[in-house]
């Protein structure tokens, strides 16, 4: 394990700017970041997926993909995006002989937007439905930004059985607040600045943290036009519901306990200049937390690794599940 060195006044600057868009973990605003854990799971036992729906216990309607035959891969999306933001990773492994399978997180993308359940536990919930409905065995689970922090809450509260494998891609975890526990998080006051954001101007937002989400405002970048659009489009269809009190969920959860329950082997792969999750706060202490982790750093990644270094990370994911 590698010593984690106290993050400057810069990469906090950072982490607050981006950390709206990656994910990370309270229930809804107001509720404490420990609440979530003390839910009861929820039974899996949901009905039976119509077309590309799924209706969970409580009534949400889940889009999802479900793409191909051979061993599954379960992929989780960060905010405030949908399951298409991991189109070029599973067209590759669809082409390499593996099911692939994505949903839009309730309230976000093509997904009902319930007045409630914007927490980790019901998200957990939600995939554990989608899983056991779909009867899928001896998976990988692949989490992107805060989709990171649900494949973790996934395993802590419904265990392994059904894992094979699990992926962290410029995750959330282990805990993005600042606590007394856990100092060097961000305070909660900025925290508030994103949620004053979403109701003054979500759509400007969503196109301004586009430069530093993907590094485009670093001297040289080539800055893609269409990325940006489609992080915009995808950031709109999502609900006010989810996009709010989603901001409070993936950053007052903290997921250290869950991680240490993954046995399985995990990669967590991040960028060095991740603008938005910064990789001395999460990557390389979610790998320190996990038993079987191997941390691999994109020299000068940026947090939308799966566009901007889709090539590389198809290649490694590809690796990772033939190892």
């Amino acid at each position: 394990m590698s010593t984690i060195s106290t993050p400057d006044r810069t990469s906090r600057r950072n982490l607050l700017k981006g950390v709206a868009v990656a994910g990370v973990g309270l229930a809804a605003a107001g509720v404490s970041a420990n609440s979530a854990a003390a839910k009861t799971p929820a039974s899996v036992h949901a009905g039976k997926p119509t077309g590309d729906r799924l209706v969970t216990k409580d009534g949400t309607s889940l889009y999802f993909k479900d793409w191909g035959t051979g061993p599954a891969v379960v992929f989780s999306h960060g905010y405030p995006l949908s399951s298409d933001a991991w189109e070029d990773q599973m067209f590759f492994l669809l082409q390499n002989g593996y099911r692939v399978i994505a949903h839009d997180r309730r309230g976000f993308g093509r997904s009902s937007q319930p007045s409630s359940g914007y927490d980790y536990d019901t998200f957990a919930d939600d995939l554990a439905q989608l899983v056991e409905v779909l009867d899928l065995r001896e998976a990988t689970f692949v989490g992107h930004s805060m989709g990171g922090g649900e494949v973790a809450r996934y395993v802590a509260r419904h265990g392994q059985s059904r894992v094979a494998k699990v992926a962290f891609v410029a995750s959330v975890t282990p805990f993005l607040l600042k606590t007394a526990t856990n100092p060097h998080g961000a305070p909660k006051e900025l925290f508030d600045t994103f949620r004053a954001a979403v109701q003054a101007n979500r759509s400007q937002w969503n196109l301004d943290v586009t430069m530093p989400y993907y590094s485009f405002n670093r001297p040289g970048a080539h800055v893609s036009e269409g990325l940006r659009e489609s992080y915009w489009r995808q950031g709109q269809a999502t609900g006010l519901l989810a996009a709010y009190h989603t901001l409070g969920a993936f950053s007052e959860t903290d997921f250290r306990d869950d991680l240490r329950k993954i046995t399985v082997p995990a990669l967590v792969v991040h960028g060095s200049d991740d603008q938005i999750v910064p990789l001395e706060i999460s990557a390389k202490l979610t790998a320190g937390l996990v038993p079987h982790a191997k941390l691999v750093v994109y020299e000068g990644g940026s947090h939308g690794l799966l566009h901007v270094d889709k090539d590389r990370l198809n290649a490694d994911l590809l690796a990772f599940l033939r190892g």
